[in-house]
């Protein structure tokens, strides 16, 4: 069980789902930290830590949309994975796709999970706390990644 909250880094450019995933967590009444971006060049700028990001911590967890603007999903797991000083990072496909080819894509590419965000409010409501909880109370990250 994790003791300690988790930086989680969602990266989404639709306002209502930040919303909705921000209230999940605090739904789940737990500990965690969660920072927003909102297209895949700042999620990258974030996690390197360069620019206004520079006093950022490297964030426990990842949960990555796939639409995005100026960087897809994809292109920011490719990155993520490509580099050995944030490849440790677990990211969570996080999107309203429920393509096969992107769910084999995502994983393939190293996504430790996918997520697809349910389209009713109280659906995706559910699905986002029970992740939470799941996150928090039942999966094990690295202790550095905290």
């Amino acid at each position: 069980m994790n003791t300690q909250p988790v930086e989680i880094l969602l990266v989404e450019d639709n306002e209502d789902d930040i919303l909705l995933e921000q209230e999940a967590i605090a739904d789940a009444k737990l500990l965690n930290l969660m920072h927003v971006v909102r297209d895949g060049e700042e999620a990258l700028t974030y996690v390197r830590r360069q620019g206004e990001y520079q006093n950022a911590q490297v964030p426990g967890l990842i949960l990555l949309d796939i639409n995005m603007p100026r960087k897809n999903g994809f292109e920011v797991l490719n990155e993520l994975k490509a580099d050995p000083a944030l490849m440790h990072i677990p990211v969570v496909m996080l999107t309203t796709s429920d393509s096969e080819a992107d769910i084999v894509k995502s994983y393939a590419k190293g996504a430790c999970s996918y997520i697809t965000k349910p389209m009713d409010f109280d659906k995706f409501r559910e699905v986002a706390k029970q992740f939470a909880l799941y996150w928090a109370l039942v999966a094990r990250i690295p202790s550095h990644a905290r």
